[in-house]
């Protein structure tokens, strides 16, 4: 019995190693072939009969997030190793950051300076690059000095990348590194629109930048490189070099909405890299509402491509015109072309038609300091069938604050090529200087960033459009500048009348005479007491600019311009000032001139006659923030101030040319006063500049000249004007705050 029990056992234990033996050897076996055929797979082998499931060629592809989709054309497989060869021209410094590649002791010296390399003999440029240089060359950041910059750009035509296009620079990796300043890019800004070339639009310039920033258009936000790379629009060559055109929202019609809720209007490519979101549009088109039009013509060869869409695409195209879709729609689709950038979205901006973005890894331009969730919706390629629910649902509350805010990028930002360029240069000297870089808050607000200089303040208190913002009352008191340019000979000069009657007000906190005659200047005794202190200071160069210089002395942010022969009462000083504190951004006064276009001549003309309209206060007798001093001195250039000095005339149109360009909105007159004098001084007077017979013709120059440095006509009319409450009313005059204005 115990026999057969060891032999039960045995035999159970035999035939257990011979199944353990058996399917171990199988399995081993199917992990030895499994690994062969990764190793054989890696090398682009097939393994034949090892092969356990048949490879289908149209396999579908893993789901990959919105952030790391590829550019590359979506019917070609396209390897690691071929994607880094393809790009290796450009992206051997993919590392590069400002602190790594970016030299700040060049800026530290001499601020931010960028200079422009000198135009090589032969070498062609394009009409936009041109544009580009000059809008470098007549900003306050050039020099043409290379030992004084901090920033180089090349004179080289880097815009148009692509080998099929006759903008193609031949031979540039061998002529950027003979550029005996080139230090393999380091501080160098190369400015790019279209990189890589058919079939696959790589993002490719065709040479090595080395440690060279890109400001580049359609850049895709795995090649973008963060602070140090600038992401900018694409334009076409015929955007304006500088002012543009404004914005097409005139008025906010409520509700926010127009005839159609959705177009777009364009090519649809049959083939290659960027076809699969324009091909999948006549989904969404219902031609109604959302009008989706696209066409395959064009093109040399489309009609070899041509599929079974392309007659109705092409008819249903023809039907619609582009101007009168754009203009009449509350949303622009913008899908991605054959690069990640498209015109449309320019297009759509200045159309006040939100752009509903379709371009999956699009770094979207100035994404460093614009905030696109106010002005856009970013959609996604993968979700284009719940595009229109999406859009549906938005409140129209939000449609106008985002149309409301296109308009405002529109023209801050985008307008012109010059804007494009001082955008890029601003958030880069941001960088630099991040201790006084600009918030997002300035950035993202009207007036923006390129007309609130950083170095004046880093605290948005000491601006005068932000004080809604933070909670901030607008100041109290005023510094009174007076422009004195006469010799002081009798104490009943007007001068002297004039300092009296404005030390009297409750509001005036100083006042500064500033000396601009060749005479030297009176004896302290000479000028009245009074109230609060006067300060006698003698000007720059004793020139017409030195009235609007930001002097240390100026100590509270209200300033009340008058020139030395303005008649005002204390009465009209106390009530401009409280006009002002209710628009402290703009300019509150009392001598009111006005602009016309003269189609005779066709330029610009300048008047004098009292009317009902008027775009111009004379800074004689006005009121605005000193901050206007600041962007008077360093924003404007200097062959507009060595005008107004040569000439000594125009300061005052120019300064209401700058507030109303910064501002939007025309300046505000106060009580009419028909009596008002522009001098005691007689027409005779040698010392008055208005008996100068070539004064009007010298102000028509000045107008035009103005005109066309700003790229357009920034001032505004308006027919407002403010009166103190029961102005001329037929009440008792004890009732009214300001009895003396209605006996004036």
């Amino acid at each position: 019995m115990q026999a057969k029990k060891r032999y039960f056992i045995l035999l159970s234990a035999g035939t257990c190693l011979v199944l353990l033996f058996y399917f171990g050897g199988l399995q081993f076996r199917a992990s030895r072939n499994q690994r062969r055929r990764e190793e054989h797979g890696r090398n682009g082998l097939h393994s034949g009969p090892d092969r356990l499931w048949p490879r289908f060629p149209d396999a579908l592809r893993p789901f990959i997030p919105w952030d790391q989709s590829e550019n590359e054309d979506y019917n070609i497989q396209t390897s690691p190793r071929q994607k880094r060869d393809a790009n290796s021209s450009i992206y051997k410094g993919k590392k590069c950051r400002m602190e790594s590649c970016f030299d700040f002791t060049l800026c530290k010296r001499n601020g931010f300076k960028v200079y422009v390399y000198p135009q090589q003999k032969g070498e062609k440029i394009s009409e936009s690059y041109q544009n580009i240089l000059s809008a470098i060359e007549g900003s306050r950041f050039y020099t043409s000095d290379p030992s004084q910059a901090c920033l180089f750009v090349l004179s080289l035509d880097t815009l148009d990348r692509d080998q099929l296009s006759p903008q193609y620079v031949h031979n540039l990796k061998s002529k950027v590194q003979n550029l005996h300043l080139w230090n393999n890019g380091r501080n160098h800004l190369i400015f790019n629109l279209y990189s890589g070339t058919w079939p696959d639009y790589t993002e490719d310039v065709g040479f090595d930048i080395g440690q060279a920033m890109l400001a580049k258009a359609s850049i895709s936000t795995e090649n973008f490189r963060p602070n140090f790379d600038v992401s900018i629009p694409l334009f076409s060559k015929d955007h304006p070099r500088t002012g543009g055109e404004k914005g097409y929202l005139r008025f906010n019609t409520i509700p926010p909405l127009r005839k159609y809720m959705l177009v777009f209007k364009g090519k649809r490519y049959l083939t290659g890299i960027g076809s699969d979101t324009r091909n999948a549009l006549y989904h969404v088109h219902n031609g109604e509402d959302v009008v989706l039009l696209t066409t395959c013509k064009h093109g040399k060869d489309w009609q070899k491509h041509k599929d079974s869409r392309c007659d109705k695409d092409n008819t249903e195209y023809e039907k619609y015109d582009y101007r009168e879709m754009l203009h009449n729609a509350t949303f622009c689709l913008v899908p991605r072309g054959r690069r990640l950038g498209s015109f449309r979205f320019l297009e759509a901006l200045q159309a006040a038609c939100v752009p509903v973005m379709l371009s999956n890894g699009w770094e979207l331009p100035f994404s460093e300091v614009i905030d696109w969730n106010l002005a856009a919706i970013i959609g996604d390629e993968r979700l284009l069938l719940q595009i229109p629910s999406t859009i549906r649902s938005i409140h129209q509350d939000k449609i106008l604050a985002l149309r409301q805010q296109t308009q405002f990028l529109w023209e801050a930002y985008f307008s012109s090529v010059e804007k494009i360029v001082l955008t890029t240069l601003e958030i880069i000297q941001d960088r630099i200087f991040e201790h006084i870089s600009r918030n997002s808050l300035i950035w993202n607000k009207h007036p923006g960033g390129l007309f609130v200089l950083a170095q004046y303040s880093s605290y948005l208190g000491d601006f005068p459009y932000y004080y809604a913002n933070l909670g901030v009352k607008p100041p109290s008191k005023f510094t009174a500048v007076i422009h004195g340019v006469t010799p002081l000979v009798s104490q009943s000069q007007p001068v002297l009348k004039l300092l009296v009657a404005v030390a009297k007000s409750q509001y005036c906190s100083q006042i500064i005479v500033l000396w601009n005659c060749d005479k030297p200047l009176p004896a302290k005794h000479r000028w009245p007491a009074t109230a609060v202190p006067v300060i006698v200071i003698e000007g720059e160069n004793k020139v017409m600019s030195s009235r609007f210089i930001p002097y240390d002395n100026i100590q509270t942010d209200a300033v009340l311009s008058l020139d030395e022969d303005t008649v005002l009462s204390t009465t009209e000083v106390d009530f401009a000032f409280t006009v002002w504190q209710s628009f402290p951004e703009r300019i509150v006064g009392y001598p009111a001139r006005s602009h016309f276009w003269d189609s005779t001549k066709e330029r610009w003309g300048y008047t004098s006659k009292w009317t009902n309209d008027y775009s111009m206060v004379l800074t004689g007798a006005a009121i605005y923030h000193k901050y206007y001093h600041y962007l008077y001195t360093h924003y404007l250039p200097g062959s507009l101030k060595n005008m107004v000095d040569q000439l000594a005339n125009c300061e005052d149109i120019l300064m209401n040319f700058l507030v109303s360009a910064v501002t939007k909105l025309p300046p505000i007159k106060v009580t009419q006063k028909k009596q008002y004098k522009e001098t005691m001084m007689g027409q005779t007077s040698r010392a008055s500049r208005w008996a100068d017979p070539d004064h009007f013709a010298q102000r028509q120059t000045c107008m035009n000249t103005f005109a066309s440095w700003f790229g357009y006509m920034p001032l505004i009319h308006s027919q407002m004007r403010l009166d103190p409450v029961l102005f001329k009313d037929q009440v008792s005059i004890l009732r009214k705050k300001y009895r003396d204005i209605e006996r004036l």
